[in-house]
């Protein structure tokens, strides 16, 4: 009885570890073409997310995420794994927008009940990803930009 014990502690933990050690950034092959064909700027992986929706409304509701983002000279993918958070492509039309606050970078997009708020830490250079980000904002076909 005491070996059925420790055996399950073990693979409990052990499951428990792997779990823990998950990335956010796997792609498909012809995803990670995709970026890699468009010229990757800036890519982390495995942050934490701060993800609100509904802003400006009484019913604002947050949640931390761990994801991944890649920034390329185009676009602008947050994801966890092959699941897409946000998306910005140059054909994207709904309001994106993006600020530095410190050494937070946040990504507003949409509007009204549907906008919601990435905002992230990275590593280093803040102002840098900031200004990738904007330049993606740019060429898109964001009403921002109208």
């Amino acid at each position: 009885m005491r070996h059925f014990k420790v055996t399950s502690f073990l693979v409990g933990f052990l499951a428990l570890a792997a779990a823990c050690n998950q990335t956010t950034s796997k792609l498909s092959p012809a995803d990670e073409q995709k970026f890699a064909t468009e010229g990757i700027v800036k890519r982390a992986d495995d942050l934490d997310f701060r993800f609100t929706h509904d802003v400006g409304r009484r019913e604002t509701r947050w949640e931390n995420r761990r994801a991944s983002i890649i920034v390329t000279k185009q676009s602008v993918l947050i994801h966890k794994n092959e699941k897409v958070g946000l998306d910005i492509t140059p054909g994207t039309r709904r309001y994106v927008d993006v600020a530095r606050d410190g050494n937070r970078v946040r990504i507003s997009a949409g509007s009204g009940r549907s906008g919601e708020v990435w905002s992230f830490q990275p590593e280093s250079d803040a102002p840098g990803w900031t200004e990738a980000i904007r330049a993606v904002i740019r060429g898109s076909r964001s009403i921002a930009n109208r």
